[in-house]
């Protein structure tokens, strides 16, 4: 039997640090003597950052201030004021160009519109919804009936607590009065056995004459039950107004429902399981599977619920008219006829000024009632909001003189889109840093300027057709092999090659033309129709995008990059 002295084989040549046995400092885990490599982000930690906040610049951001668009945003308030009065707004709609500041404008103006209803405690919400995305009846009534249920929910829960508060005093002052009785037992002054009805009579001797129905009626002390009013059913989920603070209601020596529509602690429990049971019959609408009629009862049950003005912006509102129609803008705008409760006013941001010409005339009539136009920003417009932008973005010193200037030039000759000139500062900024250098210059703002433009280009190309790729990946071969004035019979030749080599389905020529003219109408490919005399006429087809960059997009679709090289046949041409 080793003493307590005794030491453990090996123990001087095996150190544990608390960590079964492995060392945690990483100088002692260093691999050799030499100074362990740079980490892969390391250097690019190492330059001084340009950006101070870089979400400033991004469209999702919501400025505090907006230059140029006061008499939009005033125009916007005077209409929307309505609802702080209680009353439903006229229906806005807000035309202009892409980057006319139409959704950041109409988000500052509701942003504004809560912050204010919560100050005069006027309910009033307001829900947005970008149609390109959620683009059919279906998801926009689903969308808003589930955010309509989480927001009743959240009252319920509130309104539950306060209940809950509001019983606990109760209960506790009950205890309190039966406690100061002596023994016990109800006061034998000749106050009733309720101790809410000694409440209100106490002070009252025992030898005063019981009260005559007059008095009962005119005594404004026992009146308190009516004061308030008792809530309607399937009106706000509303408490009366009461104070569940113990030491207001106590210090005042009142009864803690005396200023509540309850006349017991039993009415309140009864309130509460039914506030429970409202919880419990909400019913989050699944994205697909229902029948629409049923999804639009559910979002009609759950706007209802609640006394409240509802302001709905619906963001691209042309796209969600040209997927779906315009029923959902019918049902909504038609909702305030058949609502007890609640009132609904539409917010429709469209970049289309004629997406109205397609909609039924009642839909037009209704949802039409007030319209606002956001003309392009010009250049100097634009140089004010990039100036007031970049205050915030960029650490002091940043920028060169001649950087913001050359962003609204660009921006302004694509009409005057202000996210243009956003994408364009932001994108300079990113390759200044990228390049560790400390001052944004002109040189940075020519390669966003390109950078931005062969994004665009690489995003369409990305997501065109098979068949389309197939069209615009005969055309980079012609012209790779020295071929000029392309025709769309050369074009169809090879195409049909590619279509063998992935085994795809081979189009008649009439409609690889008409997949020219929409690659046309895109920008990638410029085609133009030319007389050949007796010969009739044809396009001539020539790319706009560049071709290194555009193959190995198209090659990075997996179909496509099977495809060995071919190289075209071209029949000689004599020339004119």
């Amino acid at each position: 039997m080793s003493d307590d002295n005794s030491e453990t084989p090996g123990a001087d040549e095996v150190e544990l640090d608390g960590t079964h046995g492995f060392s945690t400092s990483l100088e002692e885990t260093a691999i050799g003597d030499d100074e362990p490599n740079q980490g892969l982000f390391d250097d690019l930690l190492s330059g001084e950052p340009i950006f101070e906040n870089k979400e400033v610049l991004r469209p999702s951001y919501t400025p505090h201030e907006l230059p140029h668009r006061n008499d939009q945003i005033n125009k916007m308030a005077t209409i929307l004021v309505a609802a702080l009065r209680g009353e439903t707004p006229s229906n806005i709609l807000i035309y202009g160009k892409t980057g006319t500041g139409k959704t950041a404008s109409a988000k500052f103006v509701s942003k504004e519109l809560e912050s204010t209803s919560q100050k005069y405690s006027v309910p009033c919400d307001v829900e947005y919804i970008n149609c390109e995305v959620t683009d059919t009846q279906y998801r926009v009534l689903a969308q808003l009936a589930n955010k309509f249920i989480e927001k009743n929910e959240a009252r319920i829960d509130e309104d539950i607590a306060s209940l809950e508060d509001l019983l606990e005093t109760v209960e506790r002052y009950e205890t309190e009065a039966s406690s100061q009785s002596g023994d016990g037992s109800p006061a034998d002054d000749g106050t009733s056995d309720d101790p809410f009805e000694s409440a209100v009579t106490r002070g009252r001797s025992a030898e005063d004459a019981p009260l005559t129905d007059d008095e009962k009626t005119d005594d404004s002390d026992v009146s308190f039950a009516t004061e308030t009013g008792a809530t309607s059913p399937g009106s706000a989920v509303e408490t009366g107004g009461y104070s569940s603070d113990p030491a207001e209601s106590e210090s005042a020596s009142a009864h803690p429902l005396e200023s509540t529509p309850f006349a017991s602690a039993a009415e309140i429990e009864e309130r509460i399981a039914s506030l429970e049971a409202d919880k419990e019959s909400f019913e989050e609408v699944p994205m697909t599977g229902w029948p629409t009629d049923r999804v639009y009862s559910v979002f009609f049950d759950a706007v209802d619920y609640d006394e409240r003005v509802v302001v709905i912006m619906l963001d691209e509102i042309d796209k969600l008219v040209e997927k779906s129609g315009d029923d959902t803008l019918y049902n909504l705008s038609r909702m305030n006829s058949e609502l007890e409760n609640s009132r609904v006013s539409i917010i429709g941001i469209s970049n289309d000024l004629k997406f109205t010409d397609f909609l039924d005339p009642r839909v037009k009539s209704s949802l039409g009632e007030e319209e606002i136009v956001f003309p392009p920003y010009d250049a100097n417009q634009l140089r004010d909001i990039l100036q007031h932008r970049s205050e915030v973005a960029f650490k002091a010193g940043a920028l060169s003189s001649d950087v913001i200037p050359l962003c609204a030039a660009f921006a302004a000759q694509e009409h005057g889109d202000a996210r243009r000139a956003l994408d364009l500062l932001r994108t300079a900024g990113e390759l200044a840093e990228r390049s560790q250098a400390e001052t944004i210059v002109e040189e940075h703002v020519r390669q966003a300027q390109d950078k931005i433009e062969l994004d665009r280009v690489v995003e369409v190309v990305r997501t065109l057709p098979t068949q389309s790729k197939l069209v615009l990946f005969a055309i980079i071969l012609l012209e790779k092999n020295g071929v000029h004035s392309i025709n769309t019979g050369e074009v169809f030749n090879i195409y049909k090659r590619l279509c063998e080599e992935i085994d795809a389905d081979v189009l008649t020529q009439r409609r690889v033309t008409d997949l020219i003219s929409e690659l046309d109408m895109l920008g990638i490919v410029n085609a133009v129709v030319v007389s050949k005399g007796r010969y009739g006429r044809t396009k001539e087809i020539s790319l706009s995008v560049p071709i290194d960059e555009t193959e190995a997009v198209l090659l990075s679709d997996s179909r496509l990059s099977n495809i060995d090289d071919i190289q075209p046949f071209v029949q000689a041409r004599f020339e004119n």
